[in-house]
C-alpha cells in the first residue's frame, strides 16, 4: 500500500517537484516533465521518452548525459498528454530532430503520435519507437501489439548513445528499432499495486499463488501458478524467453544483456538469489551474459513481482550499450557534462490563453456547456469507484480515476473560459485540452478529441443549433474511429459513441428539437453500453485478458453513456434550454 502522500490527485506533481529538487545536477523541470539540466551537442538528435508516473526509475530517472534528453511524465499509470510530450520535446530539441520513445500502450501511442504530428507541422523532424518486448501480451505473429515493460531500458540506452555519438535522427531510430526487435521480457507478480488514496490494489493474487505474464500498469496476468522457489522461477523465466529467440540468431555463443527487474516490493537480495540461477541457466545454454543488470529499473509502484529481459547484442549494439551515461538512475563510465546557465535553467513563463471574440449568443450558450460539464462531473464523481471496478476485471482499474481527473480539469477550464467571456466553441476546446492534458491515458486523448470536434462544430458566432451539435458529435465519432482504429464491436467507447451519434443525427434530421433528439439517442447509448458486456475486447489493455471481461460492460462505454444521460438532464432543465437555439 502507499503510505506517504498528501492529496492523491496532487501526488504526481509533488513527486516530480521533489525529484527535480533532489536531482538538479541532471534535470530541470519543464512543462509536462523534465529535461536535461546539462548542455547537449548542438545539431544532435534528441531522445524524449515518457509514460505514466509510478514506474521509477522509468522515465525521469533515465534523463541525463548519454541517456535521454527529456521525459514526459503523465499521472500515475496514465500516459502523458500530447501537449506534455510536445512541451518536453521542444525543450529537449537540439536542432537535429527528436526521437520519441514509449511503451506500446494505446494511450501512449495516441498522445505521442499527436505530439509527433504537431512537431512535424512546425518543421521539427520527429520519429517514434514503441517498445514491444513483453512476450506474454501477444503472440509472435502479432508482435506489434505487445506492450513494453523493462525492455524500455535497452531500447532507450542504445538509442541515446547513438544520438550522443552523432548519429542522424533516422540512424538513431534505426538503432532503436533493431534493439526493440532483439529485446524480449517476461514477468510475474505476487501482489497487485495500490495507488495513493486507493483502498484496494488494482488487482489481487490469491494467497500462495503467482500471476504469470502481468503488465506494469497492474494488468492481471495471463495465468496463475503456485509460488515457486527462486530457482523454479528462474527456470520458468529463462525457459519461456529462450523459446523465442530473435530471428536469425543462435543461442549458443550469443552475447546477451540479462536484466532481472524488480517491480517495486521485491527485495534486491531476493533478486540476487533468483539471478544466481538465471546466470547458471544462461551459461548452460551457451550464452555469454554481458553486463547483467539486477535491480529496480522499470517498476509498477508497490507491486511485488519481477521480470526478466534478454537483450540480444550485435557488435554495434554492444558498443552503444557500454557507452558512458550519467543519469539519476543509470550511470556508467566517465561523462563530462557542462551545466546550463541560470537563464537557460529558468522555467518558461506560462502563457495565458487568448480568448477569441465571441457573439453574445455564443457566450450565453457557453454557460450551457459549463452546466453540462458540471453534470458530467457529478455523475463521474458518483461512479468513480464502480468504473474502476469494471475496468479492473480485465484492464488496469484506473478508468474511474482517469475520468475523474479529466472531467474535473475540463470543468475548471470551462469555468475559467466562461468567466473570461469565451464563446461555446472556445469553451469546449479549452475543456478538451484540459481533459486530455490532465487525464492522460487513452480515454483522455479520446475525450479531448470529442470535445474539440464539438467545439469546432458549434463555433463562437451563434447559439448552437441541433444540426450543429449533431454534426459535431458525428465528427467526434469519425475522428476517434480514424485515429484510434477502434470500430463497433471492439468493446470500447466507440460501441456507444457510434450508435449515439447515428441516433442523434437521425432524430435531428426528422425535425426533433435538440433536447428530444438527445434524449432518444441517450437511451440508445445506455442500451449500447449494456450490450458491451457480451463482447470480447479487441483493443487496449483489456485485449490480452479478453475472456475475463465477458459478462461485464466496457468501462469506457459505461462512462460515456453516463455523461450522455447527464448532459440530457441539463438540456431538459428549463433554464438551460433557454441558452440553446431550439428548432420548432
Amino acid at each position: 500500500m502507499t503510505r506517504l502522500f498528501n492529496e492523491p490527485s496532487a501526488f504526481a506533481d509533488e513527486m516530480i517537484e521533489g525529484f527535480v529538487a533532489s536531482h538538479g545536477r541532471w534535470v530541470r523541470r519543464v512543462p509536462g516533465g523534465v529535461a536535461r539540466s546539462t548542455r547537449s551537442t548542438p545539431g544532435s538528435a534528441a531522445l524524449v521518452i515518457g509514460g505514466g508516473s509510478g514506474h521509477y526509475p522509468a522515465f525521469a530517472g533515465l534523463v541525463g548525459q548519454g541517456l535521454a534528453h527529456g521525459a514526459a511524465m503523465g499521472n500515475l499509470f496514465a500516459s502523458p498528454s500530447a501537449q506534455q510530450v510536445y512541451n518536453v520535446a521542444k525543450a529537449a530539441d537540439n536542432g537535429g530532430g527528436v526521437l520519441l520513445g514509449y511503451g506500446n500502450y494505446a494511450g501512449d501511442v495516441l498522445h505521442f503520435t499527436q505530439a509527433q504530428d504537431k512537431l512535424r507541422a512546425e518543421g521539427i523532424a520527429c520519429r517514434s519507437i514503441a517498445v514491444t518486448d513483453d512476450i506474454s501480451s501477444a503472440p509472435l505473429a502479432e508482435k506489434h501489439k505487445r506492450r513494453g515493460i523493462a525492455g524500455d531500458l535497452t531500447v532507450f540506452k542504445v538509442a541515446a548513445a547513438a544520438a550522443e555519438a552523432g548519429y542522424s535522427l533516422d540512424a538513431v531510430a534505426g538503432i532503436a528499432e533493431r534493439a526493440n526487435e532483439r529485446t524480449r521480457s517476461f514477468g510475474v507478480a505476487f501482489t497487485g499495486c495500490t495507488l495513493p488514496g486507493a483502498p484496494e490494489p488494482l488487482f489481487t493474487v490469491p494467497a500462495g499463488r503467482m500471476a504469470v505474464g502481468m503488465g506494469i500498469h497492474g494488468e492481471p496476468g495471463i495465468g496463475e501458478t503456485a509460488i515457486p522457489t527462486a530457482d523454479e522461477l528462474a527456470e520458468l523465466l529463462v525457459k519461456d524467453l529462450l523459446a523465442e529467440v530473435p530471428d536469425g540468431l543462435q543461442v549458443k555463443g550469443a552475447r546477451v544483456v540479462p536484466i532481472l527487474n524488480g517491480l517495486g516490493s521485491v527485495k534486491y537480495e531476493e533478486l540476487f538469489v533468483v539471478y544466481r540461477r538465471v546466470a547458471q541457466l544462461l551459461a548452460e545454454a551457451g550464452i555469454v551474459a554481458v553486463d547483467p543488470q539486477v535491480g529496480e529499473l522499470v517498476t509498477s509502484f508497490d507491486m511485488a513481482g519481477t521480470s526478466l529481459t534478454l537483450f540480444w547484442l550485435d557488435p554495434e549494439l554492444e558498443a552503444l550499450w557500454n557507452a558512458p551515461a550519467d543519469a539519476p538512475a543509470f550511470r556508467r563510465g566517465a561523462v563530462t557534462a557542462e551545466a546550463l546557465d541560470a537563464d537557460e535553467l529558468a522555467a518558461a513563463a506560462e502563457q495565458t490563453t487568448v480568448i477569441p471574440d465571441a457573439s453574445e449568443d455564443s457566450r450565453t450558450a457557453a454557460t450551457a456547456v459549463l452546466a453540462a460539464l458540471h453534470a458530467a462531473k457529478a455523475v463521474i464523481d458518483s461512479n468513480v469507484a464502480e468504473l474502476g471496478r469494471i475496468d479492473a476485471i480485465a484492464g488496469d482499474g484506473d478508468h474511474g480515476i482517469g475520468m475523474e481527473r479529466g472531467i474535473h480539469a475540463a470543468t475548471a477550464a470551462a469555468a475559467d473560459a466562461v468567466e473570461r467571456g469565451a464563446g461555446a466553441g472556445t469553451t469546449l476546446e479549452l475543456a478538451a485540452d484540459a481533459w486530455a492534458d490532465k487525464a492522460g491515458g487513452t480515454s483522455g486523448a479520446l475525450w479531448g478529441m470529442a470535445l474539440r470536434a464539438l467545439g469546432h462544430a458549434v463555433g463562437n458566432t451563434e447559439r448552437p443549433t441541433a444540426e450543429a451539435v449533431a454534426a459535431g458529435v458525428a465528427e467526434a465519432k469519425r475522428s476517434i474511429m480514424d485515429f484510434g482504429k477502434a470500430k463497433v464491436g471492439d468493446k470500447t467507447l466507440v460501441d456507444v459513441l457510434a450508435p449515439f451519434s447515428d441516433a442523434l443525427t437521425a432524430a435531428v434530421t426528422d425535425g426533433s428539437r435538440l433536447r428530444d433528439a438527445w434524449g432518444t439517442a441517450a437511451t440508445v447509448a445506455e442500451q449500447a453500453a449494456e450490450a458491451t458486456a457480451t463482447l470480447l475486447p479487441l483493443m487496449g489493455r483489456a485485449r490480452p485478458h479478453a475472456e475475463k471481461s465477458l459478462g461485464t460492460p466496457d468501462a469506457g462505454a459505461v462512462s460515456m453513456a453516463l455523461i450522455i444521460r447527464a448532459t440530457h438532464n441539463t438540456l431538459t432543465d428549463t433554464t438551460a434550454t433557454t441558452l440553446l437555439k431550439e428548432n420548432a
